[in-house]
């Protein structure tokens, strides 16, 4: 299963977590659908610590304070 199925998949079961993407193929169409349909960020590697540890703390703050594409 892929990203985007299990994206698919939680949004269908009304399952409402953070999804951050790490992938290593440059992907614009995956991306832009991960990101309409409500990922955090979605990474390419490679990445550095900051960039994660910042798309993760994103991630954590209560709903509606989160951006696509931090």
């Amino acid at each position: 299963m892929s990203g985007l199925d299990l994206q698919r998949r939680l949004t269908v079961a009304n399952c409402r977590i953070p999804l951050i993407f790490i992938t290593a193929h440059s992907d614009e169409d995956a991306r832009n659908q991960a990101l309409s349909a409500g990922a955090v960020d979605f990474l390419y590697k490679p990445f550095n610590d900051e960039t994660l540890l910042g798309t993760v703390h994103v991630a954590l703050q209560p709903d509606g304070e989160t951006g696509q594409g931090a």
